[in-house]
């Protein structure tokens, strides 16, 4: 069927069917527009969801009963300017108001220690390395720190990233990369450059020569600034987490639509006429060609794919799709059949991360096409929101970003990522690991691995500030509307529900104007 659509030619439906609303891709901004459109009063809705279950990169995994995240793990607490997020947060019970004050439910926050670094064999509290008082490393975390403080006042950020407006300063600052910017501000130290090369890598997939610098400078200014050693008067951000990762909101959002999840869809062609939208799509579980005619189409997908399946695509669209790149990611769950031996120092934390000192290539094998800078980001403990008084068998999940460098370096790690076999990547993750647990590959029961293609919207110089982002992001003009965290230029929760719960109202709105 896939094959005929690309060709151009027609295929005759098993079955034809209809709906007030079809929303296509189940990922978190699916999520939401079907979420906001079914508390409109739209309730003859479906979404059409690629994979078996909806989530996108927020599905969760079991493994020796233990669960486990597939994708995105944690939820900051939402700012002031996240009103939808607070608002669902609110409404599953995260959130509370208590005399006038928000108050989290305790627990799903992270649990304390919450993050070490693996640094000249020993494990260490917090995420920066080392700096004696006085020396030009504290000088330059001071630095930065202020610098993140000085731009804040200067420029808005936010999350979302829209309410922030746009102006001018914001421009400058997207078209350089970040690298770029820090040199410029006279910041060189090795140990500042490793940690914000990995706040990149680890909230983009693409490290600070790759992201532009309004990328690298919102990852601190939109949320909790940049803690200097020894500022002990701000506390550290609460975050939420659960062992399956953002699957527990996921699951939440997806439970009420029933049977208007339509999971194992592929969806092929969307064509938007002047009375309805018709959806060609194949029915992976019932093995069949339907077709589905709307009222109202929701596109939930990463614009490289909605430009290839709505027919005529608009301009914004087509602009859109070219100026992205997506960073490829490994996600690799290590189920434990006992604890490991820790060594000394901070004691364990939810997120571990081990310190590489330029390349980590020749420590492992076959890694030459890899880039200079070590990929791996450490990893999360699925049993660290636990109660269990003692240690025992856990689930480890590694990440791997593999989107840094140009379009021709990131489409080599793609391919690598597809193409080199489980084994050979199960021993690169566990090579990097066991540099702080040596015992590591002698207590790993089973290794699941996640490959994503196309996980994330790199925020590369240019992107945020992309006039086709801006004009699809708004309501459009006919009978579909476009929901994806692709549409702010890079991913995460609060761009991806906010976007979808816009697109939502309006599709519904729409519906009971008649249109």
């Amino acid at each position: 069927a896939s094959a005929l659509v690309m060709q151009g030619q027609p295929i005759n439906p098993a079955v034809t069917r209809r709906c007030s609303l079809a929303i296509m891709g189940g990922g978190v901004a699916g999520l939401a527009a079907a979420r906001a459109a079914m508390a409109a009063g739209v309730d003859d809705l479906r979404l059409f969801e690629l994979e078996d279950e909806a989530g996108g990169n927020a599905r969760g995994h079991v493994m020796g009963g233990l669960a486990c995240p597939l994708g995105a793990h944690y939820l900051p607490l939402p700012g002031p300017d996240a009103h939808e997020v607070s608002e669902l947060l609110h409404e599953l019970g995260l959130l509370r108001s208590e005399a006038g004050r928000t108050v989290a439910d305790e627990r799903h926050l992270c649990h304390s220690p919450q993050e070490r670094l693996w640094v000249d064999g020993q494990w260490i509290d917090g995420l920066l390395l080392p700096a004696d008082k006085g020396s030009r490393r504290e000088r330059q975390y001071h630095a930065f720190a202020q610098l993140v403080a000085d731009t804040s006042r200067q420029l808005k950020f936010t999350l979302p990233t829209h309410r922030a407006g746009w102006t001018p300063g914001h421009t400058m600052l997207d078209n350089l990369s970040f690298a770029h910017w820090l040199a410029a501000q006279g910041l060189d130290d090795p140990g500042l450059l490793w940690h914000l090369d990995y706040a990149c890598r680890d909230d983009y997939g693409a490290g600070m020569h790759t992201v532009s610098a309004w990328a690298g400078l919102h990852y601190f200014a939109s949320r909790h600034g940049f803690h200097a050693p020894g500022d002990e008067s701000i506390e550290r951000e609460g975050v939420f987490t659960w062992p399956e990762g953002n699957a527990w909101i996921t699951r939440q959002l997806a439970a009420p639509l029933g049977d208007r999840l339509q999971p194992g869809s592929v969806v092929l062609r969307v064509s938007a006429g002047k009375h309805e939208v018709q959806i060609d799509l194949w029915n992976d579980r019932a093995q069949r060609h339907e077709r589905w005619l709307a009222g109202q189409a929701i596109i939930a997908l990463p614009l490289h794919v909605a430009a290839r399946v709505v027919a005529e695509p608009p301009a914004a669209l087509t602009a859109a799709a070219a100026q992205l790149s997506h960073a490829p990611w490994l996600v690799a769950n290590l189920q434990l059949r006992a604890p490991l031996t820790d060594k000394p120092g901070a004691p364990p934390s939810w997120d571990n991360v081990l310190y590489t000192q330029g390349s980590a290539v020749a420590s492992v094998d076959e890694m030459t096409e890899l880039p200079p800078a070590n990929p791996a980001l450490g990893y999360v403990d699925a049993m660290h929101q636990s109660l269990r008084p003692t240690p025992g068998p856990t689930v480890l999940t590694a990440y791997w970003a593999l989107g840094d460098g140009d379009r021709e370096a990131v489409s080599r790690q793609r391919q690598a990522l597809l193409n080199d076999s489980w084994r050979t990547w199960s021993g690169r993750v566990v090579a990097d690991l066991a540099r702080a647990h040596p015992d590591l590959a002698s207590k790993t029961a089973r290794i699941d691995l996640m490959r994503y293609g196309h996980a994330m919207s790199i925020p590369t110089p240019g992107v945020r500030g992309s006039t086709a982002l801006q004009a699809l992001a708004q309501p459009q003009a006919g009978r579909l509307q476009f929901a994806h965290s692709d549409l702010a230029g890079y991913s995460v929760f609060e761009e991806a529900y906010t976007l979808g719960v816009a697109a939502g109202r309006v599709a519904a709105g729409r519906r009971w104007a008649g249109e």
